[in-house]
């Protein structure tokens, strides 16, 4: 079976790389012929990630690139799969259009709520322009796949007609597996996370400006904002997938602070499932995901006001018998429903049994069979 990944990205970016590059291997053990084309290369988010503004023809050159992959897909594989969609920030029918050219099935893969960056967008003319852009693309799919049921249900309301749910998961095997050894070192506070996720820290400043008061405690940052929490312990450090699993090796509990808005809800708990591979307990605002995600009082804790995060982590910071128990109770969550192994079976059948579309798809009748 030959299927074609249409990223938005490279393997540098962490959509691209979760939802996508990390199942390659695992794909070709299941006789799945993987080819990659990325709308935007790794300069690309390079450049983003150190501020610097993309140059237009660079962004013009790939569009004009995956224009001319989309023209040629047909009779040279089975399937498509899609990193959200084709062609951000322009209409759907184009994308309808060339799809129906293309004459196999369409898989659309969602880890975020990205439709909500059109139907709520502060500009009207892009909320007449695309608000229903993600719909109308959902729709016409063979199958969507939500990384969480947040966006699943929203899928199934807009009229997607097959929808299944696969959580974005880790290869539990590059993360440390055993709890922190207990030598006297500050409690460790670790989040990881982007320059603009670091926006999520602030509403804890207060609380945890308090709790360093009356705790020998730092924050170990991996990818956050210069700027973020400065004025505290904090162990600052530059993101890096090679080091990523080392970073959170030293951190005694991970957290994820979230607002309850739209766009979060639909996010899907990377960091906590990064946080429970690593054996560390795991404290989170009660949303989206998260709530799925986290067993409180097994694997962590769920935490709203700053009262409850604040006691939270002063609970862990005294107990380190309890936090080796959180630890291992999500390093076994993690292994059983957020690894990269189990994920890559369902991936497989879901890509395998989408190859037959149901008449009246924008796909058309298929004549491929499955390898599987």
């Amino acid at each position: 079976m030959r299927v074609l990944f249409l990223t938005r990205y490279g393997e540098r970016a962490a959509s691209s790389r979760q939802r996508c590059y990390q199942f390659l291997p695992l794909l070709a053990e299941a006789a799945i012929q993987a080819e990659v084309s990325p709308l935007l290369s790794d300069d690309y988010v390079v450049s983003l990630n150190a501020g610097r503004s993309p140059r237009l023809t660079r962004i013009a050159t790939a569009y004009l690139r995956r224009l001319g992959v989309l023209l040629r897909i047909r009779g040279r594989y089975d399937l498509v799969w899609i990193e959200k969609e084709a062609l951000p920030w322009l209409p759907a029918w184009p994308e309808l259009a060339l799809f129906k050219l293309a004459g196999v099935p369409v898989v659309l893969d969602y880890d975020d709520a990205v439709f909500h960056a059109y139907d709520q967008h502060r500009n009207p003319l892009v909320r007449l322009m695309l608000g229903r852009k993600i719909a109308k693309l959902m729709a016409a799919a063979r199958r969507v796949i939500s990384g969480n049921p947040y966006i699943g249900e929203w899928a199934r309301k807009h009229g997607a007609r097959d929808v299944v749910e696969l959580p974005t998961v880790v290869d539990v095997d590059r993360y440390h597996g055993t709890p922190r050894q207990h030598d006297g070192r500050p409690f460790t506070i670790g989040w990881i996370g982007s320059s603009l996720t670091s926006a999520y820290l602030e509403p804890l400043r207060p609380m945890l400006a308090e709790l360093a008061q009356r705790l020998p405690l730092r924050i170990l940052l991996s990818g956050a904002n210069p700027q973020a929490l400065d004025g505290l312990p904090v162990d600052r450090r530059a993101w890096s997938l090679e080091r990523e699993a080392e970073d959170l090796a030293l951190c005694d509990v991970g957290i994820m602070p979230l607002p309850d808005e739209p766009w979060e809800r639909g996010k899907c708990g990377y960091k906590l499932i990064q946080y429970m591979a690593s054996a560390l307990p795991v404290i989170a605002s009660p949303v989206g995901v998260n709530r799925n995600i986290v067993l409180p009082g097994v694997t962590g804790f769920l935490a709203e006001e700053p009262a409850a995060w604040s006691a939270a982590l002063e609970r862990l910071a005294h107990d380190p018998e309890l936090r080796d128990r959180m630890g291992l109770a999500g390093r076994h969550r993690a292994e059983q429903h957020y690894s990269l192994a189990v994920a890559a079976e369902r991936l497989c059948e879901f890509l395998s049994n989408a190859s037959y579309p149901p008449p009246g798809s924008i796909n058309g009748p298929s004549e491929v069979r499955s390898s599987r």
